[in-house]
């Protein structure tokens, strides 16, 4: 298989990029050279995509095109329409954030979408409509939940995998029962693969199925994985959201039912599983993660909640 990655130097593009040399594959990473370097085996190509310099590869045949591009819609439209004669599919990565809110339990990939341009959610959603108009039943687009796993980006799970580490009382945000819903980014990277390999089109909710795993056993994996006799203290969600703290972006992962994107959580994803997708345990995702973080002290926390404020709410947690 012949395979242009557009991106392919962080994360999603670049798991995607080192999942197809893994397989012998033919790989090209399209991308501007800043955001990091193509894994061993991939060639570069150099080239600004916003400004028409798919157009350089465009004589190339390709058996499949992979893009993973989060901005302007009007960069995959222009992919698309350069690459139509000489890419024999076209895999787009969305976004679960085209649903439209409040995300309801259950949601699959035919509930209510948000209007196409309108904000991060809709640029994805008009993404996928320039791929599908170009490519039709050549066109497969993957609606990614949370991806976690080694090089991630942005830092949701390294920030818990850091937090766990430092050791002492954590706040856990409970209950310990909350179901988790997420895809390990070499889990979607292979299965992505694997549709473009047979053949598969159409749209997915690509993650892992509901209650794949729980908050405790999350937490509990981070703390094996680091070995940390950190104390996991848990808090109800009504403590905590009275304390200010915002799920997700201070607590990342976490959604506390009554949220209204807790569907993130609880998304379908039955047409995704019948079409071969598997996704590994959480204990392997944790542990590989916190090798890679180990190995790359250089990883920035983006978000996470302040020790200060965790300290504070831990104090009134304790004396309540």
């Amino acid at each position: 298989m012949r395979v242009l990655v557009l991106g392919g130097t962080r994360f999603v593009g670049r798991a995607i990029a080192a999942a197809a040399v893994d397989r012998g594959w033919q790989v090209t990473v399209f991308h501007r050279g800043v955001s990091g370097t193509p894994p061993a085996g991939a060639r570069s190509v150099f080239g600004d995509r916003s400004t028409g310099g798919v157009a350089a590869i465009a004589d190339q045949p390709w058996d499949v095109v992979v893009d993973t591009w989060d901005g302007s819609p009007e960069a995959v439209r222009d992919a698309a329409d350069v690459l139509r004669d000489t890419a024999g599919r076209y895999v787009y990565v969305s976004s679960r954030s085209v649903y439209r809110q409040p995300l309801p339990g259950g949601l699959d990939e035919d509930a209510p979408l948000v209007a196409p341009g309108d904000g991060y959610g809709g640029d994805k959603l008009a993404a996928e409509h320039a791929v599908r108009d170009v490519y039709g039943m050549r066109a497969l687009v993957a609606r990614a939940g949370l991806v976690l796993g080694p090089h991630e980006h942005p830092t949701r799970l390294v920030w818990w995998l850091r937090r766990v580490a430092r050791g002492g009382d954590v706040l856990a945000p409970g209950p310990p029962y909350l179901p988790l819903q997420y895809i390990d980014v070499r889990d979607l990277a292979g299965w992505l693969l694997d549709t473009a390999r047979d053949a598969v089109s159409g749209t997915f909710n690509a993650v892992s199925r509901p209650g794949h795993t729980t908050m405790a056993e999350l937490l509990e994996a981070c703390r094996e994985a680091t070995g940390s006799a950190a104390r996991l203290r848990w808090a109800e969600p009504e403590t905590i959201l009275a304390a200010g703290v915002q799920p997700w972006s201070e607590l990342p992962i976490w959604i506390p039912d009554g949220s209204p994107v807790r569907g993130l959580h609880e998304t379908n994803t039955d047409r995704a599983h019948a079409a071969g997708l598997r996704c590994r345990p959480v204990v392997q995702t944790v542990a590989d993660t916190w090798a890679w973080l180990r190995s790359t002290p250089d990883v920035p926390n983006i978000g996470g909640l302040n020790p200060a404020r965790e300290s504070a709410l831990l104090d009134r947690i304790a004396s309540s």
